[in-house]
């Protein structure tokens, strides 16, 4: 189980980051879970690589990867089949009840990610904004919206790439492919406390609803 007092490095960043298209009520902005994906190609090598580090809101590391991936067309894509692996990975380990941070340098994939979540809840299943999705990477946003159903509630925030602690599995995965053999971890984080201050992070403390 959890180690009490443990501070979780994502959600630290997630309460940090925006998060396009919606703000969040104080009460709200805490997740069970936090998700934060990268991909990466290279046109000399025409490679790329995928990296995933998935935590509960009490820091404790529910799995990492760091994958080598040939079949990507460009780093738009990889970081559509990045987060599908993460949301993939995260499915298999969490309750379907579960609400989930997700954490990206990618403003797109952000913005539709929080567009799908919200239309999610409209009785039309329509996003509040057009959806733009690079279309090599359809098939990936099919299965990202299919888990962004799936979970309870998904939330998106977009953080600069030199802050996304999963760049460096993305970018070198053969360096870190001791990552994979790490035994998988099926946890669920603490009920959180109910005395914990329930004020929303500066980056979020003076937008509308509608921002």
């Amino acid at each position: 189980m959890a180690v009490h007092g443990r501070s979780s490095q994502l959600r630290a960043l997630f309460d940090e980051s925006p998060t396009p298209h919606i703000a969040h009520p104080p009460r709200t902005h805490h997740r069970d879970f936090y998700v934060a994906t990268d991909g990466s190609y290279s046109l000399d090598g025409d490679e790329g690589g995928l990296g995933v580090i998935i935590e509960t809101r009490d820091g404790e590391r529910v799995a990492r990867l760091a994958l080598p991936d040939r079949t990507v067309a460009d780093n738009n894509v990889a970081e559509y089949r990045a987060l599908h692996l993460g949301l993939d990975v995260l499915a298999e380990r969490a309750p379907a009840d579960a609400r989930v941070g997700v954490l990206v340098d990618h403003d797109d994939l952000g913005a539709n990610v929080n567009s799908a979540a919200l239309a999610a809840r409209r009785a039309d299943r329509s996003p509040p904004r057009r959806l733009t999705v690079p279309p090599a990477g359809s098939n990936h946003w099919r299965g990202i919206r299919a888990r962004v159903c799936r979970f309870d509630e998904v939330r998106a925030a977009v953080l600069a790439s030199g802050q996304n602690p999963a760049h460096a599995l993305a970018n070198a995965p053969g360096e870190y492919a001791h990552v994979n053999r790490e035994s998988d971890r099926c946890l669920l984080p603490d009920a959180p406390d109910s005395g914990e201050a329930q004020i929303p992070p500066p980056s979020r403390a003076d937008r509308r609803a509608s921002d």
